[in-house]
């Protein structure tokens, strides 16, 4: 392998080389991340399997506990040892780093991959100045002095656009907003250039006018740098317009994966529908009732048999709680799914018409 001639080029920093490698920037195969605890074995994540091309965005999308968090953690070995099984392997530039020790794993954090966090109060330390959680990426990994450095942190906020940049780099976190604190976590992610950069639920809990903004300032740094993205999110809507592939998580493994227009025109798994379903509609009237996904999610120590969405599947069969689905292919070889009977097939129709038959029986006997 050689170097590349193309360097990246970010604002502020002097020109980084990456070296050359053949094959997507991010390559996840059967990854595995369970937790001993006192009461069993948490299978968090169970077997999960993707690739990530150099410029495109990946959505993870799926409830709270589904695992698409701790998936992320584990691909950039953020998660505590002590309990800890992993197995899989995760390739990076075609690197294998599943194996690789935190003191290796700190050359690539931040220089190579980076996160944002979904709350930016608990990732930034609150008694440090903006400008020293800045400064201290760009000194570690770019061997910048401590004026050039200042620069670039002045540079980066007012890139992210918080005003009055220079005064922030002398504030702390409390002393800013939560959006400008998470346009902070921003800065720092993108500090070293990195190659890939996760975004865990960025806009948890901002408001929605401020979850645009943050949005669209992900993707116009993403598209400024050549950035890989890998959006984390329990919201289709978000990623709706904003990835390349969407891959649908519950219970720990991957029920649904697909390019992102064609997940939504043509989705197979019943609960990417039921998440759909559950999105506020514009055209819908002030006050409409949302539609929630009935029961909740398996305990994770001791998964259902069959399919882990059966017990909450309005369309599931006999065969579902007996048989675990495999991922297996749509109508083309990039759309995968895990279901027996997934949307649109004779009979999920089928089982449709039912429902549809016995809520007509109910209105009429309650009518009665």
């Amino acid at each position: 392998m050689g170097e590349r001639t193309d360097a990246v080029v970010d604002r502020g920093q002097e020109p980084r080389e990456r070296r050359d490698f053949d094959g997507p920037l991010l390559r996840v195969e059967d990854l595995r991340t369970y937790f001993r605890t006192p009461r069993g074995v948490v299978r968090a994540v169970d077997g999960v399997s993707f690739t990530l091309e150099r410029g495109k965005t990946l959505g993870i999308v799926g409830e709270s506990g589904s695992g698409k968090s701790v998936l992320s953690r584990s691909i950039m070995g953020l998660l505590p040892k002590r309990n800890l099984v992993r197995t899989g392997k995760v390739f990076f530039e075609s690197r294998d780093i599943s194996g690789a020790s935190t003191k290796e794993m700190r050359h690539v954090w931040g220089a190579e991959m980076a996160m944002v966090f979904q709350d930016p109060m608990t990732s930034l330390n609150p008694v440090v100045r903006i400008g020293r959680q800045l400064t201290e990426g760009l000194r570690l990994h770019l061997g910048m002095n401590r004026e050039t450095a200042a620069a670039t942190a002045e540079r980066l906020l007012s890139e992210v656009g918080i005003p009055e940049p220079r005064r922030r780099l002398e504030e702390y976190p409390h002393q800013l907003s939560g959006g400008m604190r998470q346009r902070v976590t921003i800065a720092i992610a993108l500090a070293c250039g990195p190659a890939l950069l996760f975004a865990d639920e960025p806009t948890t809990a901002l408001d929605v006018t401020v979850q645009a903004q943050i949005l669209d300032l992900l993707a116009a740094e993403q598209r400024d740098r050549n950035m890989s993205m890998i959006l984390v999110t329990h919201d289709l809507g978000v990623v709706a317009g904003r990835t390349n592939d969407i891959v649908v998580m519950y219970a720990g493994k991957v029920v649904e994966k697909a390019p992102t227009r064609r997940l939504f025109a043509n989705m197979k798994m019943p609960y990417t529908e039921a998440l759909v379903k559950s999105i506020p509609k514009l055209e819908e009237p002030s006050h409409t009732r949302l539609e929630a996904i009935g029961g909740r999610p398996p305990d994770l120590i001791a998964p259902p048999p069959g399919c882990r969405f059966a017990p909450r599947c309005p369309y599931a069969r006999e065969r579902c709680h007996a048989e675990e689905p495999p991922l297996v292919e749509a109508e083309s070889p990039d759309h995968l799914y895990a279901c027996w009977y997934p949307v649109g097939s004779p009979e999920y129709l089928d089982s449709l018409e039912r429902r549809a038959q016995s809520s007509d029986t109910v209105a009429v006997g309650g009518g009665n």
